[in-house]
This record gives C-alpha cells, sequence and structure tokens, in this order.
C-alpha cells in the first residue's frame, strides 16, 4: 500500500514537472521582458545634460540673493512706521502719547482721552490701532495740530473729525478726533469660537 503511494506521488510530481516545462517552454512565445543596460554614451550625454542645468539654476542664485536683499530693503523701509511694541494697550499708550506731545507743540492741552478700540487687522500683514481724544481749542492750534500729524516717523492718520463752535468769548472749539496707526499683524488678537 504504501508503495502505492509512493508511486502515484511520483506520477503527480512528473506531471506537474511537465506542466510547468511545456508552460515556459511552448506557450511562453518568447516574449519574455528583457532588461536592456545602459550604453556608456547614453549615460554620459545624460549626466552632461543634467550637469549643464545645475550649472543655470546655480549661476542664477546670486542674482535671486541680489532680489531679496533688495526686497527686504523696501520690506524695512516701507515697515519703518509701524509702531512697534509688544502688545495693542502699548500701541494705544504710544499713539496716545504722540497726541500729547503733537497738542503741546500745537500750544494746547489734549488730555481728554476717550476711546481705545481693539486692535483690527489692516490687510493681511498688518493691525490697525485707534484712539479716540476729546479737547478744546482755537482754530489756529487745530490746524498746527492737523498739519505737524503727518510730520510724524510713524504710520499714523486721523480717522474722524468733529469740530463744534465754542460758546465762549474766545472762540474755542470743541473737537473731537480719532486717530489710527499702523502696528504689525501679531498685535492683532487672534479670534477664538467657532467663526475664528
Amino acid at each position: 500500500m504504501n508503495g502505492q503511494i509512493d508511486r502515484r506521488l511520483l506520477l503527480l510530481l512528473g506531471a506537474m514537472m511537465l506542466a510547468v516545462l511545456l508552460r515556459y517552454t511552448l506557450f511562453s512565445g518568447g516574449q519574455a521582458p528583457r532588461v536592456v543596460a545602459a550604453t556608456p554614451a547614453d549615460s554620459i550625454a545624460t549626466a552632461e545634460r543634467r550637469l549643464a542645468r545645475l550649472r543655470e539654476e546655480a549661476a542664477t542664485v546670486p542674482a535671486k540673493e541680489k532680489m531679496l536683499k533688495q526686497a527686504q530693503a523696501e520690506l524695512e523701509a516701507r515697515e519703518k512706521g509701524l509702531i512697534k511694541t509688544e502688545t495693542g494697550p502699548q500701541a494705544q499708550a504710544h499713539l496716545l502719547d504722540t497726541i500729547h506731545r503733537i497738542a503741546g507743540l500745537a500750544q494746547f492741552d489734549a488730555r481728554g482721552a476717550d476711546q481705545f478700540t481693539e486692535v483690527k487687522p489692516l490687510g493681511a500683514d498688518y493691525g490697525v490701532v485707534t484712539v479716540g481724544e476729546s479737547f478744546t481749542c482755537d482754530i489756529t492750534q487745530l490746524i498746527n495740530f492737523l498739519a505737524l500729524l503727518p510730520q510724524e516717523p510713524e504710520l499714523i492718520a486721523t480717522n474722524e473729525i468733529q469740530i463744534n463752535g465754542g460758546n465762549d468769548k474766545k472762540k474755542n472749539l470743541q473737537v473731537r478726533l480719532s486717530i489710527s496707526g499702523a502696528v504689525p499683524r501679531s498685535l492683532v488678537p487672534k479670534k477664538k469660537g467657532p467663526g475664528a
């Protein structure tokens, strides 16, 4: 019985070997994929083209660095007028000090700050801080104040002006104005919640 099983296994193994042999000799069609080695001339030409391209790219680096330095210098010159502080309230205090100093130069007292707003976005890269101020002065002092304002190194400007006539004999004016200044975007508070 044991010899009969061995004979059957040998016949089965032989049939399988015959099937594999027929598959790869008769039915393969001779179209086995071939691996073709690159000829030395092709690889040298390809390497030379790649080297030429890398040399062209490397030659543009100094020009790109020069353009980057120019752009950084222009940006620095433009951002020279930003109010540079660490926080929004510090920027408001700086703006308020600037208003008081300019009012002193225009020979009147402007110590009536009545409105501070949160720092708001100004485009994609900057923010704007606004301070409201109320004071009493004559028309000449107001004109001098408004003439001195754009001479400041910071980017500040009037945002709103309300002028009312006074009832006193000196014809002083009741003035309420808001002044805004540009600040870095980092001072704009981050919005929290679902709408952020």
